[in-house]
């Protein structure tokens, strides 16, 4: 039984570096695409137009890591409305997951590290609203930057409460106030997407991989029409009591 650990843990690690290397690859293959779409297209257009390559980008890299997704209950989430979206979030799967799960063009917050990354950080702070978490100044411009972006361009916004990714036995960590005091103050309502596997497919501060179906499941949202921001933690339980249900559920069942 220990060999086939072994043997199990190498695969997966032999996976990993695979993923990286088509990661790269890939990332060659619609870099001229966003440099396309940012260059040329009108600020109005271009998050729509970059949102579809994301998506198409999403969809190549799972079909080469040999991923499937299925994601239940997009039925509840209305492709009018702007939303704050939110999840849980163990694993790098996570983000190009909710580019296939949402069928909305949206915003993530992203750290400020990305987007310094090469190539990729270019696609980032084009893409994506990025806040330097240290710099309490830079968080103030970005919450600026979010409700703009949901009030005056109508695009929705994606945030992941716990603040960083879940490395604990823990099903969520403790969420921060910023998605829910944004909901909140532009009267929006909260969406939260449960993603059930992504941690067991690819492991928190791991260079492994495997294939496999990855899982997730939209919540019924939650209006936050009349709330004020004394409702920010009954606000914040509320999402969190939907999520925690969701992956309950799904623990109990697997």
């Amino acid at each position: 039984m220990k060999k086939e650990n072994i043997l199990i843990t190498a695969l997966k690690t032999m996976f990993g570096v695979y993923a990286i290397i088509v990661f790269i690859l890939s990332l060659l293959i619609v870099m001229p695409c966003y440099l396309t779409i940012f260059n040329f297209m009108s600020q109005k257009h271009a998050p729509a137009a970059a949102h579809k390559v994301s998506r198409f980008w999403a969809k190549l890299l799972f079909t080469f890591f040999f991923i499937r997704t299925d994601v239940k209950g997009r039925e509840l989430i209305d492709p009018e409305q702007v939303y704050v979206f939110v999840s849980n979030h163990r694993s790098q799967l996570d983000i190009p997951l909710y580019a296939i799960a949402c069928r909305h063009t949206f915003r993530f917050l992203s750290k400020a590290e990305v987007g310094r990354i090469p190539l990729l950080g270019y696609i980032v702070r084009k893409l994506y609203i990025v806040v330097d978490r240290k710099n309490s100044m830079d968080g103030m411009r970005s919450i600026t930057t979010m409700k703009d972006s949901l009030l005056k361009e109508k695009i929705s916004v994606a945030i992941y409460p716990e603040g960083t990714r879940n490395r604990t036995p823990e099903s969520l960590l403790k969420f921060k106030d910023g998605a829910f005091l944004l909901a909140i103050e532009t009267q929006l309502p909260v969406a939260a997407l449960a993603i059930y596997n992504s941690g067991q497919l690819n492991p928190a501060n791991k260079l492994q991989l495997q294939p496999g179906v990855l899982k997730a499941e939209w919540c019924e949202p939650v209006v936050t029409k009349g709330m004020t921001i004394t409702d920010i933690p009954a606000l914040k339980e509320e999402v969190r009591r939907r999520l925690l249900a969701k992956l309950k559920l799904w623990q109990d069942n697997v």
